[in-house]
């Protein structure tokens, strides 16, 4: 059972078995995989990321597990294998003052089918019950890795069932924190130079769960992305640069989690195509030279205030 400030909450496995049976084609296949991902996170992320390996009498369990949870198809090409991951589990791209959004909200919000933000087969909902129950959890990416970026408690895990599930699995890893504490640890992400990404997963009740805060050599999934798997859909913005501000010292290439920066005669190149509108650059730009603007090339923001009906 879990504390939090104020009171006892629910079992979290029970609460998300129950949420799951209300969600629209949540099966208990959905509910199994979102148990482990859950309640084992870091041999998940451990084992899909390759830092772990399972012993080879296990091989078989893992593979049919892999079929159970993830649908694995016999003779399907690389390419459609990865699209299918990604319409399962997938990031989308957040500046900074949109995550602060995400974690500051008073209402409860219920937001379903955003494909125009969310460009996902599955899960694109936003539904946040108790939005203020905010756990910050180790991060699993992180964590498994021989030589992790620091701090590791920067996974904030948002809104029932999934907080306490987090918290009640794995109190020595998480804490319970307040949306303004969320903040901080959004704005000292981003003064470290890294990603914020929503997360959804359909395992998750086939919606928003977690905002993860990415750096690109540790995280799986930014690797992943770079490796070809489409899991990451970008802001909605895109990088731009004030030629009579920017003096060419080249602070901002060497920031940029995707390669999308570069110098070329002395001047700041952007490669649109490549630039997933995070903001790292403009907040390390020294001379205030980059500012993200809106692409609609790039899909539409994931901005929350804006999505919520005017009462």
């Amino acid at each position: 059972m879990g504390i939090r400030r104020g009171g006892i909450v629910r079992s979290g496995s029970r609460a998300l078995w129950r949420e799951g049976r209300k969600t629209r084609g949540y099966s208990l296949a959905d509910f199994l995989h979102g148990y482990v991902y859950g309640r084992w996170p870091y041999l998940y992320i451990g084992l899909a990321t390759g830092e772990r390996r399972l012993p080879r009498v296990l091989a078989p369990l893992v593979r049919a597990a892999g079929r159970l949870f993830l649908g694995s198809r016999n003779g399907e090409s690389a390419e459609a294998s990865k699209r299918r991951l990604a319409d399962r589990y997938h990031g989308k791209v957040v500046p900074t003052d949109a995550a602060e959004q995400l974690v500051t909200l008073d209402v409860p919000v219920e937001l379903r089918d955003l494909e125009q933000i969310i460009p996902y087969a599955t899960a694109r909902d936003i539904v946040a019950r108790e939005p203020d129950h905010i756990v910050a959890l180790e991060c699993p990416c992180r964590s498994v890795r021989a030589n992790p970026c620091l701090p590791l408690d920067v996974c904030l895990i948002i809104g029932e069932p999934f907080a306490s599930f987090v918290a009640e699995h794995h109190p020595q890893k998480s804490r319970w924190i307040t949306p303004q504490e969320a903040v901080d640890v959004l704005r000292a992400e981003r003064d470290r130079g890294h990603v914020h990404h929503a997360f959804f997963k359909d395992a998750m009740l086939h919606r928003f769960y977690a905002i993860c805060n990415c750096c690109p050599c540790c995280c799986g999934a930014m690797q992943a992305f770079g490796n070809g798997t489409p899991m990451l859909a970008p802001s909605g913005y895109v990088s731009t640069v004030d030629r009579e501000r920017c003096v060419g010292c080249g602070a901002c290439v060497e920031v940029c989690p995707f390669g999308a920066l570069s110098m070329e005669d002395g001047a700041l190149a952007i490669d649109g195509d490549a630039c997933m509108g995070c903001g790292v650059c403009v907040a390390k730009c020294p001379q205030a030279a980059l500012s993200l603007s809106r692409d609609p090339a790039k899909g539409e923001p994931l901005r929350i205030r804006d999505l919520i009906p005017s009462s």
